[in-house]
């Protein structure tokens, strides 16, 4: 992934088997009726995109652009290459901004993003923004007292189904299984047979942990850091995810009734989550196994972490977005009522539980105070997607010529 994993639980569910056709009106059916035609799926050129205002007036902090511009020319390979999944831009629509990027003045860097780019809302604009970071747990290579939980690498068993052997999901992908004992693809190990040992003793395990819960938001972040007792770090990064939807801690306790400001209840955030799953340990674990979704790792190097862009993300800077309404890599200015995560950010990530338009995850790095921010940040506001000037006028000529 991505740090977030969330490519980090990035999986759809299975869509239901085919059943028996009938004939609406009860009369013979001459000749086999067509299967029905797989919806799209939603994009931002498909829900509507709308002129923002001109750039030059959003008044962009220096620091901030200068932060961002960095992060935009370390996008600038990728975005001049790869396919846009929103339908908004061309590999070429970016290169004239790429190219001035590489030799831009760091110090302004503000008149960069007025003079290259031009705003855009997707559908309305409205934007709801959480937070992520790069979390350092206490962790091992090598098993021993205190660090039993295995921190497992991708299985070579974990595949996509090939096609014929289940349903597409609804992007057209294969859905991720494995093939059993008498070559049926089923659904791969969730969570809780994980954990009950489906994977044990197959040379998977990479590092151990001290710290179960730990190790689950480890996985719900995509990425992070185990430090040894001897002060010696691994560094972790997203490599599979088992197939299963993202389910949200928060989400089940606010259900159940744990979340909230009166007795015996507990704060929402990744912290208070956290409490309440140390302060009750059996139903924490039960708790923790509604979540059937589970990330395995790998062990990275050099500088990091990296998203799912393929470049490093940087804390203060980085989004995750959903590519089907954002272009991986575009700058993306936020308007929002938490004011440390709003002005200019660059979408260089995804996330399980990132979907849809206007809809992102904020990176504020490692350490105690990214770990503060990231969990308790829950920002509501607009969002504006900077894309190379012309591209407007572009994709109205191309909806013209499509009518």
């Amino acid at each position: 992934m991505n740090i977030r994993g969330a490519g980090l639980l990035m999986a759809l569910a299975l869509l239901g088997g085919c059943g028996r056709i009938i004939p609406e009106t009860g009369g013979p059916v001459v000749g086999p009726r067509p299967l029905p035609q797989p919806t799209p799926p939603a994009t931002a050129a498909l829900i509507g995109v709308h002129p923002g205002p001109p750039a030059p007036g959003l008044g962009f902090d220096a620091d901030n652009a200068r932060a961002a511009l960095a992060s935009f020319i370390a996008s600038c390979p990728r975005l001049t290459r790869r396919a846009d999944g929103s339908g908004l831009t061309r590999p070429a629509d970016w290169a004239p901004a790429c190219a001035a990027a590489g030799t831009w003045p760091a110090a302004d860097a503000a008149r960069f993003f007025s003079s290259y780019f031009e705003t855009a809302r997707v559908g309305d604009g409205s934007s709801f923004i959480t937070g992520y970071y790069e979390p350092e747990i206490a962790g091992v290579r090598t098993r021993q007292p205190g660090f039993d939980v295995p921190v497992y690498a991708a299985p070579p068993d974990l595949v996509r189904a090939n096609p014929g052997d289940a349903a597409p999901l609804p992007d057209g992908r294969m859905p991720l299984g494995r093939y059993d004992e008498t070559g049926r693809f089923v659904p791969y190990w969730d969570r809780a047979a994980i954990e009950d040992g489906a994977l044990a003793g197959k040379g998977l395990e990479i590092a151990w942990a001290a710290d179960a819960a730990e190790l689950f938001f480890l996985q719900v972040q995509g990425s992070g850091r185990l430090r040894a007792p001897d002060g010696s770090v691994v560094r972790l990064g997203y490599a599979a995810v088992n197939g299963f939807d993202y389910t949200g801690l928060g989400t089940v306790m606010k259900a159940q009734g744990l979340i909230g400001t009166g007795p015996g209840q507990y704060p929402g955030s990744m912290q208070g989550i956290l409490r309440y799953i140390h302060e009750h340990p059996d139903e924490g674990r039960a708790l923790m196994r509604q979540n059937r979704s589970y990330v395995f790792f790998r062990e990275i190097t050099g500088e990091g972490p990296v998203g799912a862009l393929g470049v490093p993300v940087k804390g203060r800077t980085t989004l995750a977005a959903d590519p089907s309404f954002v272009p991986l890599g575009a700058p993306v200015f936020l308007s929002t009522d938490r004011a440390e995560v709003g002005g200019l950010w660059v979408a260089q990530d995804t996330g399980g539980a990132i979907k849809g338009a206007n809809r992102f995850d904020s990176f504020w790095g490692a350490g105690a105070e990214a770990r503060r921010i990231a969990g308790g940040m829950s920002a509501r506001g607009s969002a504006l997607i900077l894309l190379p000037k012309g591209t407007l006028a572009h994709l109205d000529a191309q909806r013209a010529t499509t009518r």
